[in-house]
Parts: structure tokens; C-alpha cells; sequence
């Protein structure tokens, strides 16, 4: 990572890097601050290898904190802007992250007081805020970024100490125990699952990139952020997703690349005034991340009024442990587009083990961009990734003669809402602690905007609100059940074990 950013510096020089309201950074500006920024985290003591955490919304701060991070040698670990402090504390006390990033204020919470509350933070040196809050002598992202120094030695010294085969960042994941896991990934994957998805989304220099995907998901770190530095597109990053001004962001800065869920283009078709609106510079989006109807593929590429009119539809696979698994091809239909994933990435395979009679069957990957393994968890590494090294994704579907991936179904209870992965193991031990609740499971029921969005089913005396607030102060926000139904028994097997098929059939709010 730190010799793409000294190569981007020096390729793109001058032109726009990132453009965030009305900071523009150039590239080697970029550079630069990342430069001073990484030198202040050494003198703060990160050693080679230390974890640094990063929480708060997309901006040209987190792009700093992250990019300083690996330039000083640390290993980055992203956690969801929506976390609460609680969620986040445990992040950094598995991660014994030595330096803490956070957007003190983001969405009206104290977060700086809330995770000091959450955990002594016993292995941080420093907690860093993105923007100046309450008192100028704090430190932050932009101080520390400004920042003079007389040398740079022990900070391009580390740069130039970093190894491709060192781990770049940990990305955390829940895993159907409710525990989340941290996938690793090194620097020649983060790279080079990014140019493959670059590449074959045909990004270029002179691309003006719609960054909503959050940099905390490795759909905009990875796809984003390290895509921006390959090849030299403009990035515009969007802190929190609004209709109206996504669309005006299109319209004045002329954006020719917005990758997203599913969701975001089902908003701006819905848009009441989208028409009043110039949209046609788009280009190229890519989606996936849920189920994607046909007639949206067919109202993305259809023309204006009836579309959005954008030239380059795509789909694809990914998960945490491999970001960018399948990806169709830009002269795929739209029917491909819409019912595949497409096609295994350069660097990648995928087959379905033992298929069934229908060709379903559960889908395993393998390649260059499969992660190195869960953190402190040789266990759960080697439950996900076999001796052959087959990463068992837990879900089902069947591959066609072309190769083109249709997911299915799901072997995990993990549902998406809004385009995030939601594992109802970890909602149902959260719900389980709360005063009255004595028996508890949540399942994804269909969403029209969101896609899926949870419904707890609740065993016990207590009222449905109830439940929907005390999840609120324990849990992100798209992991708070839209639904609460209780019922005097949840349906098991002999073995003990939820039917939730049974629960799921039952849909809606109940």
C-alpha cells in the first residue's frame, strides 16, 4: 500500500484524489499529508505489525488515518461507522489496537466519552478525533496531517520496510456463532482484488467515482479507496446516503462511476424528481450484495425519463474473506447481469460441492484473493477454509455452462438489509440479555426498499417496542429487528435446534 500511494503520487501528481464538499485534495497532496501523518503515529510508538482502529463516515480524514496507518507500518482495521461504542470497544480490545481513530459527534453520539465508558482501552496509546471537538489542543486527523516535520526518515523507512505478504487490514465479520471474526487480508490481495475489479469495470483516470459504498465495508476501501489509487479516478466520498443530494452531487460534479447496493438505484428510480435532474453522465455501476430484480438491471441501462440511463451495468460476488469473487462482463445481458453474479475474477475459482440434481449445491472458492485467515481463530480458519484451500462461503447456489454463479440460498440464518450482512446469532444473544425475554430468534423477512430487514420472534412477558429500544442501545441500526412478534413457543426440531424456515414462512410484521 505505501509504494501505490508514492506511485499514484507520481503519476497523478495534480489531479484530484478526493473532492468532499469543498476540499479538494490532489494526489500529492494525498501523499503528503499521509506522509506526516504516519510520522506522528511512530512517534506515538506504532510499531510494525500494531493495529490501529478507524470508526467514523466516509471522508477525506479516514482515507488519511487509513492510508497513514499502513505507511507507518500498522495494520488497518475498519469498524462499521454505525457501531456502537460497545461493539466497537471489543474490536479494540481483540485487536490490542494501539491507536483509535473516531468521529467524535457522528450521528449526535458522543463517541470518544462512550468508548472510554465501554472499556479501559488498555493497549491504546492514543485516541485520535477525525475534526477538532470541544478544545483546539486536541489532536486530529487535519493536525496531525499539517503537521511540519524537519525529516521523514522513520516513516519512509517503514514504508519502504512493508512487505506485500505483511496483513494490511483486519475486516470484521460475524459469523453464525454470533461471534465477529476478523479476515485478513495482505497487501498483494487488498491490491490486487482491487485492480481485477478495476479492470474489469474499465475505470480510468479521468472517472469521477460516487464513493457511498462506506470505507469501513471493503466494497469502498478496497473497491474504493485502493481503486482510486490504481488508476487515478477522482473519488467523492459521501458520509450518509440522501436521495436529493446524490442526485445533485451527479448532476454538478458530472460522476461517471457510482457502485452501490441494490437500494441506492431503487431510490433514485423512485425519486419523485429525479427527472428534474441530469443524470447522464453516469457510466458504470456496479451492484450486487442482495437479490437483484431483472426490471431494475433494465431501468439502470434504459434511458432517461423511464431510466437512469447509465451505459455499464454489472453484478458481482464478494464477501469479507474474498472481496470480489465473480463479476460479470460488460457486454453480459441484462437478463445475465440481473439472475448471475457473473464469472470468476482473474485469480479465482469457483465450483458448487456435491451439486444436487437441480446443479445447487454449496459454493466454494479458492484463488489469489481468499483471505489469509481469521485473526487469533485457527479453528474457525480452518471450519472456513479446507486443506485445498476451498473457502466454504455457506452459501448455495449452482454455476451455468458459462460459468456464471446464481446464488440461491443460504446455508448461514445471515440475511442483508440495505446491503449490509446481518447474522441474527449475534441480535438473538444481544435480545437474550434483556429483562423478560426467555426465549428469542431472529429471522430476514423481504423488504421492498431494504431488501430483507430482521423480525424477532420473542419468547416472554414484554412489549414489542421494548424490545426495538433495548436492541437500539445495544446494536448498529440495520441489525435492529424492523419486526417483534411474540409467541408462547418458537418451533424446534428433536435435536433442539430452530426451525426457521417455519419463521420465515410467516413473513411480514405479525
Amino acid at each position: 500500500m505505501p509504494a501505490l500511494l508514492r506511485a499514484a503520487a507520481e503519476r497523478f501528481g495534480d489531479h484530484p484524489a478526493y473532492v468532499d464538499g469543498r476540499r479538494t485534495l490532489s494526489y500529492a497532496e494525498l501523499h503528503a499529508q499521509v506522509r506526516n501523518a504516519a510520522e506522528t503515529l511512530v512517534d506515538l510508538g506504532l510499531e510494525p505489525g500494531d493495529r490501529v482502529v478507524v470508526w467514523g463516515p466516509n471522508g477525506i480524514e479516514w482515507v488519511v488515518a487509513a492510508l497513514a496507518t499502513t505507511y507507518g507500518g500498522g495494520t488497518l482495521v475498519p469498524v462499521n461507522s454505525r457501531y456502537t461504542a460497545t461493539e466497537v470497544a471489543d474490536i479494540v480490545d481483540r485487536t490490542r489496537a494501539r491507536v483509535v481513530f473516531v468521529d467524535d459527534g457522528f450521528l449526535g453520539r458522543t463517541q470518544e466519552d462512550d468508548l472510554v465508558a465501554a472499556s479501559d482501552l488498555g493497549s491504546v496509546r492514543a485516541v485520535i478525533l477525525f475534526r477538532t471537538h470541544r478544545t483546539k489542543a486536541r489532536m486530529t486527523v487535519d493536525s496531525i496531517a499539517q503537521e511540519w516535520h524537519p525529516d521523514v526518515d522513520r516513516a519512509e523507512a517503514r514504508a519502504d520496510a512493508v512487505s506485500p505478504d505483511d496483513v494490511a487490514d483486519i475486516l470484521f465479520t460475524s459469523g453464525t456463532t454470533g461471534r465477529s471474526k476478523g479476515a485478513m487480508s495482505a497487501h498483494r490481495q487488498t491490491i490486487g482484488v482491487a485492480r481485477a475489479w478495476a479492470e474489469l469495470g474499465g475505470v480510468r483516470h479521468d472517472d469521477r467515482y460516487l464513493v457511498v459504498n462506506p470505507f469501513f465495508h471493503s466494497f469502498g476501501y478496497k473497491i474504493g479507496i485502493v481503486v482510486g489509487l490504481l488508476t487515478g479516478a477522482t473519488l467523492y466520498p459521501v458520509p450518509t446516503f440522501d436521495v436529493a443530494e446524490t442526485m445533485r452531487i451527479v448532476e454538478r460534479e458530472r460522476i461517471t462511476v457510482f457502485p452501490g447496493a441494490p437500494t441506492l438505484f431503487q431510490s433514485l428510480l423512485a425519486a419523485p424528481d429525479r427527472a428534474a435532474h441530469d443524470l447522464s453522465s453516469l457510466r458504470l455501476a456496479v451492484t450486487g450484495a442482495a437479490v437483484v430484480p431483472v426490471v431494475l438491471i433494465e431501468r439502470m441501462r434504459a434511458p432517461a425519463p423511464e431510466g437512469l440511463g447509465i451505459d455499464q451495468v454489472v453484478t458481482a460476488f464478494g464477501m469479507t474473506e474474498a472481496v470480489v469473487a465473480t463479476m460479470c462482463r460488460p457486454d453480459d445481458s441484462a437478463e445475465t447481469v440481473a439472475t448471475t453474479c457473473g464469472r470468476a475474477v482473474p485469480g479465482m475459482e469457483a465450483r458448487i460441492a456435491d451439486p444436487r440434481d437441480d446443479g445447487t449445491g454449496e459454493l466454494l472458492l479458492r484463488g489469489d484473493w481468499v483471505m489469509l485467515g481469521y485473526l487469533d481463530d485457527p479453528e474457525a480458519t480452518a471450519e472456513a477454509i479446507d486443506a485445498e484451500g476451498w473457502l466454504h462461503t455457506g452459501d448455495v447456489g449452482r454455476l451455468d455452462e458459462h460459468g456464471n454463479l446464481t446464488v440461491t440460498d443460504r446455508l448461514k440464518d445471515m440475511y442483508i438489509s440495505g446491503g449490509f450482512n446481518v447474522y441474527p446469532a449475534e441480535v438473538e444473544q444481544a435480545l437474550a440479555r434483556m429483562e423478560g425475554v426467555t426465549d428469542v430468534a431472529v429471522v430476514g423477512v423481504p423488504d421492498e426498499r431494504l431488501g430483507e430487514v430482521g423480525k424477532a420472534y420473542v419468547v416472554g412477558d414484554v412489549d414489542p417496542e421494548a424490545v426495538v429500544a433495548f436492541a437500539r442501545g445495544r446494536l448498529a441500526n440495520f441489525k435492529v429487528p424492523r419486526y417483534v412478534e411474540s409467541v408462547d413457543v418458537l418451533p424446534r426440531n428433536l435435536s433442539g435446534k430452530v426451525l426457521k424456515t417455519r419463521l420465515r414462512e410467516r413473513g411480514g410484521p405479525g
